[in-house]
């Protein structure tokens, strides 16, 4: 069965090393929060917002050791008002859990966009 997982976070500034960094520390989160196997990836999918442009965060993915699963990297469209810096990703997993059982996982000022997430 195949399952998807969102997943955003926040940085201060557009650099190379914040970006990857926050994006490691929401994977990891994401990974551990849904007990997930590398094994059980199916691909990544990676969005910027449009005032982040330093890095591809599927770089923090391959640097996490993830280098056979396909992996995308997009930018968002700037619509007025959105949340600024924002790093999101949609992960699809094979996994026997039920869609209730999935843990979204947002970070830092992230957490505006999910507030009904409680966790």
């Amino acid at each position: 069965m195949v399952r998807a997982i969102r997943g955003a976070i926040t940085v201060e500034n557009n650099n190379r090393e914040e970006i990857l960094a926050a994006t490691k520390e929401l994977l990891e989160e994401m990974f551990r929060e849904n007990q997930i196997d590398r094994e059980d990836f199916i691909n990544m999918i990676f969005t910027l917002t449009p005032d982040l442009n330093a890095v591809f965060p599927a770089v923090a993915a391959r640097e996490l050791g993830i280098t056979n699963v396909p992996l995308m990297c997009m930018t968002e469209i700037p619509v007025p008002g959105a949340l600024e810096k924002c790093v999101r990703v949609l992960l699809q997993v094979n996994t026997e859990k039920k869609l209730d059982d999935m843990v979204h996982v947002y970070m830092k000022e992230a957490i505006r966009l999910r507030p009904d997430l409680k966790r």
